[in-house]
């Protein structure tokens, strides 16, 4: 089960060096000119969790695999993208293409670097690129809106839904609003996501500040994070430039180099973080001596369709998971400990999977 964020932008505000140190590759280039990514770059990175080393440890596992999400640095847009302008049909292309996205806003001032509009103003940058993926949505219902119509004349029940959730994101937007505004009743779901329109997808601000802002950030970011809580939006600060050295160093190294700077953790760990977050993702884990993984599904997942993820024959055959609860595995010392205190569980089939189970699942081949 792959989920993709697209790393998106103006011009010049860190975009590429993000991606570089978030892969831990120069397969980004990161160049002072607008489109220097032409096409998009895709990397998966680990998602970061201390509970799966912490799962391993205790039962001596041999191999440890982390949760990974996938990272795709996409071209800068500019404004016009809508209708073209710079790589913008190319751009829209590939957000289409995205479970969310990362929005990367310069908050720094450097001379060296020049703004594609001439000025450092993140909340103009966010709107630009939020009024033009607007104006691509908007072009896209009429589009759709006129191609219904035969099959509403038909009495079709699937245009009729789709006529009236087009209607809806439409009537948003046009009133300045971006269709993740829309109340979507969960019947609908589904057909609102089939809709793939850009303004649904959700958003993560990313403010890209100067090295002496990386732990507290500054009044640019300021006016970000104001931004994003009037939109139900998250958003995180980072250098870009500090995670991009980190990145090429050794472990300890890193540690000492974070310590020297006053930071906690890299902020690429807490940017990883958000987007699982932004995408409503939750973790449960299998362990053992061979290997202690983690394992990506959306939250309300039931305990059949967790098992899938790992098989497909899990799903199917499926009889029970056996469920320890991560606090309840760590305090017990392990599996055996927690059996022995009562703390494992059967769950059936319409179990929701919790974050941070550890689970073994019972099924028929």
């Amino acid at each position: 089960m792959g989920f993709r964020v697209g790393i998106v932008g103006l011009p010049n505000v860190g975009k590429s060096t993000l991606f570089n140190a978030l892969t831990r590759t120069a397969a980004a280039q990161a160049a002072n000119f607008p489109f220097c990514t032409i096409e998009p770059n895709v990397g998966e990175v680990a998602v970061p969790d201390a509970r799966l080393d912490r799962l391993a440890a205790l039962a001596k596992s041999k191999q440890v695999v982390p949760a990974r999400m996938t990272f795709v640095d996409i071209a800068g847009l500019v404004r016009g993208a809508s209708k073209g302008e710079g790589l913008g049909n190319q751009f829209l292309a590939n957000i289409r293409e995205v479970d969310a996205i990362a929005h990367v806003l310069r908050c720094f001032e450097d001379g060296d670097v020049t703004h594609v509009e001439g000025r450092v103003d993140p909340v103009a940058d966010a709107d630009t690129v939020e009024t033009e993926l607007m104006l691509a949505d908007m072009d896209s219902i009429n589009r759709r809106l006129a191609n219904l119509s035969r099959k509403l004349r038909g009495g079709d029940a699937e245009a009729v839904q789709q006529d009236r959730l087009l209607r809806g994101a439409l009537e948003a937007l046009e009133a300045g609003r971006p269709a993740r505004s829309v109340p979507v009743a969960e019947e609908d779901i589904r057909a609102w996501r089939l809709l793939q329109l850009l303004t649904a997808k959700p958003v993560l601000y990313v403010c890209n500040v100067e090295e002496s802002s990386a732990a507290n950030g500054n009044a640019q970011s300021d006016r970000v994070a104001e931004l994003a809580a009037g939109q139900g939006a998250g958003h995180v600060v980072i250098s870009a430039r500090i995670e991009e050295e980190i990145s090429q160093l050794d472990a300890a190294d890193a540690a000492e180099f974070l310590a020297e700077l006053e930071l906690q953790e890299p902020g690429l760990d807490r940017l990883i973080r958000a987007g699982y977050d932004l995408l409503g993702l939750r973790t449960f884990f299998t362990v053992g001596p061979k290997e202690a993984r983690a394992w990506t599904i959306p939250a309300g997942t039931r305990a059949p369709q967790a098992a899938g993820v790992i098989h497909g024959d899990f799903e199917r055959g499926f009889i029970r998971a056996e469920t320890i609860a991560y606090d309840d595995f760590i305090a017990c010392g392990g599996e055996q400990g927690a059996k022995e205190a009562g703390r494992m569980r059967a769950e059936g089939k319409t179990y929701v999977v919790a974050d941070g189970d550890v689970m073994h699942f019972l099924f028929n081949a």
